[in-house]
């Protein structure tokens, strides 16, 4: 036993060993040149002082192992013997874990919540455990009312961010029937900001996010009530999420009217203190009638995010109709054997049967709640384009992804991909602005064209080249169309950018039986996004015969090459001090100041601290540059040594000491094992034989008193 219990020692020994590095520090004094002298006699490079005001200095040794078990004997012998050195030290690693916070939820449903788990691409575990769940930002889900007395929505609640549009008053909460036909708004709700650790339903995404629901869906609803929806307060509420659309039934062609359109406008350019207000959308359900979402005109706008859904298997659900307006997807339920999703439900009861499109637009919203927290800065476009950079193909299985000309993956079941919360959140905290929108029209058919068969159109475009509308990089296209068509619904329009991405514009609608055809109407794609628009572009219609009168391209997009952008976090981010007035104060930038917002803009990438965002606007310099006072600039950073040719090296070297590492540790431990298993042996060899013994002594002496027993019997008997 004893050799078992030293054995352990001597694991635990070295479990507990330091790391060593190739850094020292050292106290030395004299002039510069001295130390200069000092560092080459001793092999080091000198990397300065460790303060300002201080003579302690960063060594460094390159002939010694990066990483050591044991500390580095002979430099710290000479270090010990030389008597201008009055300390010295070698640097080992020390463990710091960071003390964020940790998610263990005890909402009884949340186990239940598959779409949440790090199993499942959506990601949202790694957006919570950066920090983010919303705070300070606040949702609003425009539809049939909020429960909000529901224990778990009460502690998100906002009235601010709440109203009811149908009966003209302050109080949102759901008509109530026998059949809980209006559940549809509290259950939305629920996904975005339901309160987690209150032992009640699951969690929302964003689940300290605030959270309230304007009552419109519930009585007539006319143009004016969905413009009134679509603007309320919006300089107080930053998103708003809606489940709901013209009917689903594959016949009609239907959008916002003339006051909706407006609120649309007005909310991205005036709402959130003119950022812009963001609508997310659900795409619509109406897939099992073979219904196309471009003729949804709330899905095919260019100022809402629309959603798709995806099952937990990755595949299509039977209701998911396709459109090339369609952004990002979701997780939403499938069919009967799929499972859906957990939420709130009316009567301070829970569900977990939600499912539809209308399930995915609020999951939506609450990753977007999650970035905004992270940037409260972001403007509608900047949402829009981190969106498509944080949507991935990941298990979305479907025929016809394609790459587009930015090289990005895109379809027409689920736009870009699954939304990655992780990745959205990450993106966000580092996003520069995007320049401001532009747009550039041009007119392809002016007079009215006869059909017969199919129409194939070319026509080149230079983008607006030489005017102020000139774009490099595209996102939305608007492909204007009247035509006029015997049966509506067996036509195919397929619009082809420059760099061969294909849009289909609209598909075969069985059910359209109508003889109207299109009047004026804007189909949207996005599949083109970051594309170069100049170039030759292509529409073709399939039909048999009608007249195409009219048809106008709408890009939309930036001067900015979007393709090359690198995303690189500012370094001042926020003020730490506001004056009275509401500007920064200290060594920050001016803030910009709205309604809404109260944060410093980011100073040039080239200065640590500034007074004004451009290059010759800096105060301090970062480590390794130079501040040049009189003209405001920092010099390009030079490191003392090769710094950045050596990372390569690093990683490598970095990479074979932790196999060797790891390895070293799991063949210690294998060999303690054995070590135990020898001596475990042996102890139990030696009890056997000593047992054995001990048996045997006892035989024989039972053999002696047996064999004198008998002879005095025989004695006796004589």
């Amino acid at each position: 036993m004893d050799l078992i219990w030293f054995l352990i020692a001597l694991c635990s020994i070295f479990a507990k060993s330091h790391v060593y590095t190739n850094s020292w520090a050292v106290l030395m004094k004299g002039t510069p040149e001295n130390i200069e002298r000092l560092t080459r006699k001793h092999g080091f490079l000198n990397f300065g002082k460790v303060f300002a005001d201080d003579d302690y200095y960063h060594m460094m040794h390159l002939r010694v192992p990066r990483q050591s078990l044991q500390p580095h004997y002979l430099y710290n012998v000479r270090l010990k013997k030389d008597p201008e050195v009055f300390f010295f030290s070698q640097q080992f690693r020390r463990i710091r874990k960071k003390r964020q916070q940790n998610f263990r939820l005890n909402d009884p449903l949340f186990k239940y919540q598959w779409y949440l788990s790090e199993d499942f691409e959506l990601n949202v575990v790694s957006a919570w455990a950066l920090g983010y769940t919303g705070k300070g930002v606040v949702v609003s889900v425009i539809d049939d009312g909020i429960e909000k007395s529901h224990p778990d929505i009460l502690g998100n609640y906002d009235p601010q961010a709440s109203y009811d549009m149908n009966d003209n008053d302050d109080n949102p909460e759901p008509r109530y029937t026998l059949k809980n036909e209006n559940s549809h708004g509290t259950r939305c709700a629920g996904q975005v900001a339901a309160v987690a650790n209150n032992g009640v339903c699951g969690v929302g995404v964003a689940f300290q996010a605030k959270i309230g629901g304007v009552r419109m869906l519930d009585g007539h609803l006319t143009d004016l009530i969905e413009a009134k929806s679509l603007n309320f307060n919006q300089q107080h509420i930053d998103i708003y999420s809606a489940s709901w659309g013209p009917e689903d039934n594959g016949k009609i062609v239907d959008g916002p009217s003339f006051l909706t359109q407006e609120a649309f406008i007005r909310g991205i350019n005036n709402g959130r203190g003119g950022l812009g207000s963001i609508y997310v959308w659900a795409s619509g359900n109406g897939g099992i009638n073979y219904d196309n979402c471009n003729l949804d005109g709330y899905v095919n706008s260019i100022y809402t995010l629309s959603v798709s859904s995806a099952t937990e298997r990755g595949t299509v659900p039977v209701y998911s109709e396709p459109c090339s307006a369609i952004l990002t997807t979701t997780y939403s339920g499938g069919s009967l054997h799929h499972r859906k999703t957990v939420t709130t439900d009316l009567r301070h009861s829970c569900t977990s049967s939600h499912t539809g499109t209308s399930a995915s637009a609020p999951l939506a919203a609450g990753i977007i709640a999650l970035a905004l927290e992270a940037n409260p800065t972001l403007t509608w476009r900047d949402v829009q384009h981190i969106t498509v950079r944080a949507s991935r193909p990941a298990n979305l299985r479907v025929n016809d992804w394609h790459i587009n000309g930015a090289g990005r993956p895109v379809s027409h079941y689920y736009g870009f991909g699954l939304l990655d919360a992780g990745m959205f959140v990450d993106l966000a905290r580092k996003w520069k602005p995007v320049r401001p929108q532009r747009k550039c029209l041009i007119d392809v058919i002016t007079r009215p064209l006869e059909l017969h068969g199919d129409l194939v159109l070319k026509w080149n475009v230079t983008a607006c080249l030489r005017t102020r509308n000139w774009i490099s990089s595209l996102e939305h296209i608007q492909a204007r169309l009247t035509l006029s068509y015997i049966r509506r619904g067996d036509l195919i329009i397929v619009l082809m950018s420059p760099s061969g991405t294909p849009s289909v514009l609209t598909t075969v609608r069985p059910l359209d039986k109508s003889h109207k055809g299109y009047t004026n109407w804007a189909f949207m794609s996005t599949h083109a996004w970051d594309e170069e628009p100049s170039g030759e572009w292509a529409l073709k219609i399939v039909n048999i015969r009608g007249i195409l009168s009219k048809f106008q391209l709408q890009l939309y997009g930036t001067e900015e090459n979007m393709r090359g952008r690198r995303t690189e976090r500012a370094v001042v981010q926020q003020c730490s001090v506001l004056n009275s007035d509401g500007t920064c104060k200290g060594r920050k930038l001016q803030q910009v100041h709205t309604d809404s917002i109260r944060l410093c803009q980011p100073c040039h990438k080239s200065c640590q601290t500034c007074f004004g965002p451009w290059e010759n606007n800096c105060l301090d310099c970062p480590p390794y540059s130079t501040l040049d006072l009189q003209l405001g600039t920092c010099s390009a950073v030079v490191y003392p040594w090769d710094h950045r040719g050596k990372i390569m090296d690093d990683v490598k070297q970095s990479t074979t000491m932790l196999g060797i590492l790891v390895g070293g540790l799991l063949s210690l431990i294998c060999l303690c094992w054995v070590l135990m298993w020898i001596a475990s042996r042996v102890i139990r060899s030696r009890t056997a034989a000593r047992n054995q013994v001990s048996q045997s002594g006892y035989a024989s002496e039972v053999r002696d008193i047996e064999m004198a027993t008998f002879n005095l019997e025989e004695t006796q008997s004589a």
